[in-house]
């Protein structure tokens, strides 16, 4: 099973490992891609009035920018570590023993604006680049990816199932053709359902912590809701592709 999570805008500072070295991370067939990008965002970061409009960003954001000028320079640790933030905080991969550690290790994959997707103990630097981005000189960021992260996230599934809990943003960089994916509604005192918004994330890490955490090797969307709902998730299944997570 390779569960897919989206990634954040925020990270966590610096870290204990040597610099990013593109021949280490998963999904070698990304590094010509992932060489161009950094590229590119190194070079955009010497501008920093360019690198606030491209990314969005406020005038107190320096930090962000002085990250991206040091991409190949700074310190890097697993991706599991370096994302922040509501999902994550959900995932509380902070409180896994060193076996479930290595299970999250074999298990997660994580999308990414910058590096197309990585395992969960890629080693990684600090970086900010949104899926939405487009860089000067550059189609947008799904036509950047769209050739070859889909085929890479198939090779990496190894005709394992994928649970794909990426945004649409990310999804869009390179589909997965089969993946479950799952959605967060609330259920209303009427029984009327409605899509969350602001739990969505937090819900979406308590499932990956389940599926990380769970003995068995779901094969089909049965079993991952047999998985959410032993873990204390209300999960409801929408179609062969499509779980629901009902709050």
């Amino acid at each position: 099973m390779l569960v897919l999570l989206p990634p954040s805008e925020t990270k966590s500072d610096g870290g204990a490992d040597a610099p990013l070295d593109l021949g280490e991370l998963s999904m070698p067939q990304l590094t010509a891609v992932r060489e161009r990008l950094i590229d590119e965002v190194s070079k955009l970061a010497t501008d920093p009035d360019a690198s606030r409009a491209v990314l969005g960003l406020g005038k107190g954001a320096d930090a962000e920018i002085a990250r991206n000028a040091a991409l190949r320079t700074s310190p890097t640790r697993p991706a599991l570590e370096r994302y922040t933030g509501v999902l994550y905080d959900a995932l509380d991969a902070r409180s896994f023993t060193k076996p479930q550690r290595a299970k999250a290790y074999a298990r997660l994959g994580i999308g990414s604006a910058l590096f197309g997707a990585v395992r969960a103990n890629d080693r990684i630097p600090a970086y900010r680049l949104s899926g939405g981005s487009k860089l000067p000189g550059l189609p947008t960021l799904s036509a950047v990816w769209r050739d070859s992260l889909a085929d890479a996230l198939l090779a990496e599934a190894a005709g394992d199932l994928v649970v794909d809990l990426r945004s649409g943003t990310y999804q869009q960089l390179g589909r997965v053709p089969g993946a479950v994916t799952a959605n967060v509604l609330t259920e209303h005192p009427d029984g009327s359902r409605t899509v969350v918004s602001h739990f969505n994330k937090h819900h979406k890490g308590l499932l990956a912590r389940a599926l990380v955490l769970t003995r068995a090797e779901p094969t089909d969307v049965r079993g991952l809701a047999r998985v959410a709902n032993k873990a204390g998730l209300r999960a409801e299944i929408a179609s062969p592709t499509e779980l629901l997570i009902i709050t």
